[in-house]
């Protein structure tokens, strides 16, 4: 593991797009620095194409997952695949209160973990709408066969209204910070774990691709920096 040096970007005054966007680098950064990544890199027999992308919490592929269920990069870089355990027990998260505030989605939305408010502003364990599909896997060429058992991303289907939150783990919400309301994605004890679409529109630094700044912002200026406005 090695010190990095991030610069990341987000919406300062977010808005859903009205539509869900797909993952394509980490989902968000969290209030120490450290990037959500929920992606595994691997797929199987090697073939990205395939469709069928190894779940990374699954332990069908060994990636050296700590506690806080992240784990280091070849470049030295340390990423969370789920929820931060550490960072969360620092953060004083209790079940008995709204989560605080975790981090920064890509697309401007606060994240919290775990706990949140209902209507009523009674503390609620928020919970995935996604399910196990039914049956077995095709089989066949690049085909994994097998019962749907959580090995792979696919393995879930999203299951509208089955629980509290929408496909991108997140909900209309009133929370501490944003008292007359906001939109916010919840990590979340079931998968996805970490969100993997975004209400809004990303910001393009959280592309594998490399950052560009644009704004309106939220700066992010270093790997132990503080949130400004600007």
């Amino acid at each position: 593991i090695s010190s990095q040096a991030y610069r990341y970007t987000v919406p300062a005054h977010p808005q859903r797009s009205g539509q869900f966007a797909p993952l394509f680098g980490p989902f968000g950064v969290c209030i120490n620095g450290v990037p959500l990544d929920p992606g595994a890199a691997e797929f199987f027999h090697g073939d990205r194409g395939s469709g069928w992308q190894y779940e990374a919490l699954s332990g069908a592929v060994d990636l050296g997952l700590d506690e806080n269920h992240a784990h280091v990069q070849p470049t030295g870089a340390y990423h969370y695949h789920a929820a931060p355990t550490l960072l969360l027990n620092e953060a004083s998260l209790n079940p008995m209160q709204h989560s605080p505030l975790i981090g920064w989605a890509a697309d401007g939305f606060p994240i919290y973990a775990l706990y949140g408010w209902d209507e009523n502003e009674n503390v609620r364990q928020m919970a995935s709408s996604h399910r196990l599909r039914a049956g077995a896997r095709p089989t066949g060429e690049n085909q994994p066969g097998g019962t749907y058992d959580g090995t792979f991303v696919a393995d879930y289907e999203y299951i509208e209204g089955a629980a509290s939150l929408d496909e991108c783990n997140g909900k209309q919400v009133v929370t501490p910070d944003f008292p007359d309301g906001t939109y916010a994605y919840f990590i979340t004890e079931e998968w996805p774990f970490i969100p993997r679409c975004y209400a809004g529109t990303p910001s393009a630094d959280f592309s594998h691709g490399g950052p560009s700044l644009r704004g309106p912002t939220l700066v992010w200026p270093g790997s132990w920096g503080q949130i400004k406005k600007r």
